[in-house]
C-alpha cells in the first residue's frame, strides 16, 4: 500500500517535470525552432487542443472535466492499490491526465479551453509530451502489476485446495 505522503510526492514531482519541461518547449520552440536529437527523434513545438493524438478538437472541454474525475478515482485507487506496482501505475496515469489537465486551465484560450503544449516529435508517431509518457508508463506498469497480482492470487487458490 502506498503512503499518501509518498503519493503527494511522485504526484507532485511528476506535474512540476511535465510543466517546467513544456514551459522550456514553449518558451525555447515558440519561433519554429527545432531541436534535432537523434535518429527521428526531435522536439517541435505544437499544441492540442482536441484530445489523444489531437483528434476530436471541439471535445476539450470535456475531456478536461472528464480527466479531473478520473485524477480523483486514480488517486483513490491507487491508495487502495494491492500492490506496490499497480499504485505507482495508477499515480502515474494521474499525474500525466493532471498535467494535461493544467493545460487545458491554465494555457491560453480560457478555463477549460487551453491546448496542451506537445512538443517529443518522432516524425513517424503523433507529438507528444512528458504527461503523455506518464500515462503510457503508467499503464505498462498497471497492466503488469495486475498480471503479478493476479498469479499470486491463483498461486494462493492453488495451495489452498
Amino acid at each position: 500500500m502506498i503512503q499518501p505522503q509518498r503519493l503527494a510526492a511522485v504526484l507532485g514531482c511528476l506535474v512540476a517535470f511535465d510543466q517546467l519541461t513544456k514551459a522550456w518547449a514553449v518558451s525555447s520552440l515558440s519561433d519554429g525552432h527545432v531541436v534535432h536529437l537523434f535518429w527521428t527523434l526531435q522536439f517541435n513545438l505544437g499544441y492540442n487542443s482536441g484530445i489523444a493524438f489531437s483528434q476530436g478538437k471541439s471535445l476539450g472541454p470535456l475531456a478536461g472535466v472528464l480527466a479531473c474525475v478520473a485524477v480523483v478515482f486514480l488517486i483513490r485507487s491507487a491508495l487502495a492499490s494491492r500492490t506496490k506496482l499497480s499504485a505507482y501505475g495508477l499515480l502515474f496515469i494521474a499525474s500525466g491526465a493532471l498535467g494535461n489537465v493544467v493545460d487545458r486551465i491554465f494555457r491560453h484560450g480560457g478555463f477549460m479551453r487551453g491546448s496542451v503544449v506537445d512538443f517529443i516529435d518522432f516524425q513517424w508517431f503523433p507529438i507528444f509530451n512528458v504527461a503523455d509518457s506518464c500515462i503510457t508508463l503508467g499503464a505498462i506498469a498497471l497492466l503488469l502489476g495486475l498480471f503479478f497480482e493476479s498469479r499470486n492470487q491463483e498461486e494462493v487458490v492453488q495451495h489452498e485446495s
